[in-house]
């Protein structure tokens, strides 16, 4: 019982010590750190990822554990909702349960969840605890989360923005072909007028393009009476 006193005596003059260094301005450097977003905006039916990230001065070992609880908007009472040591323990019983999933990585300083199918009722403050011994001592970070309806306004502006991505280059191909036919038809149209005659290569085109009309027409001609001539033989 007395060393049981005395280590509590320890352990208030402690507190006592880092609350004094802290109201006199002197930045108190924690052997590990944690941080996540303070506010999280999500829409209802869509999955929401809370983000944990932690630092520690010693190496992640199988005595890592990670806790997240939750505390409604409406009421004051804590609820645990995911536990990690070694394994994954989401909640089986609660708002929470079959909807938490680890998406982390505890090699990485990464102790994030996601939330599936998330709803107005899950409005609240998240918290996450990690603890890496011998480092216990760390700050603990709040998450602000809020689940609304997706307004009208922005699934508009989601198909606006997708109608940009998508019609705008097409548009713009259209135009330029269309500026292209413009062009080489004013041209044409100003050659008529000008009694332009065409260049002895132009024409030498076009006699080359009349031949091999009219070679091609008489090989499909050829070709034609070959089959007529099959066709009686065997008869």
């Amino acid at each position: 019982m007395q060393h049981s006193g005395a280590a509590g005596s320890r352990g208030c003059a402690l507190f006592s010590l880092l609350g004094a260094l802290f109201f006199q301005g002197v930045y108190i450097v924690l052997p590990l750190e944690i941080k996540t977003d303070a506010h999280v905006r999500g829409y209802v039916g869509e999955e929401i990822k809370l983000k944990c990230t932690f630092t520690s001065t010693s190496d992640v070992t199988d005595k890592l554990t990670i806790d997240w609880t939750y505390r409604s908007a409406s009421s004051s009472r804590v609820e645990s909702i995911f536990h990690y040591q070694s394994f994954t323990y989401p909640a089986t019983s609660g708002r929470f349960r079959d909807r938490i999933s680890w998406v982390g990585n505890v090699y990485k300083g990464d102790a994030s969840i996601s939330i599936s199918n998330p709803t107005v009722k899950d409005n609240g403050t998240f918290s996450c605890a990690v603890k890496n011994p011998p480092d216990v001592h760390h700050n603990i970070p709040m998450t602000e989360l809020t689940v609304t309806e997706r307004g009208f306004g922005t699934m508009l502006s989601s198909v606006a923005l997708l109608s940009i991505l998508v019609f705008i280059p097409s548009a713009v191909v259209v135009v330029l072909l269309l500026v292209r036919m413009g062009r080489k038809s004013a041209g044409l149209k100003k050659r008529s007028k000008s009694g332009y005659k065409k260049s002895s290569i132009e024409v030498s085109d076009d006699t080359d393009q009349e031949e091999g009309d009219n070679c091609m027409g008489r090989l499909c001609m050829r070709c034609a009476e070959c089959l007529d001539s099959d066709y009686e033989d065997t008869y």
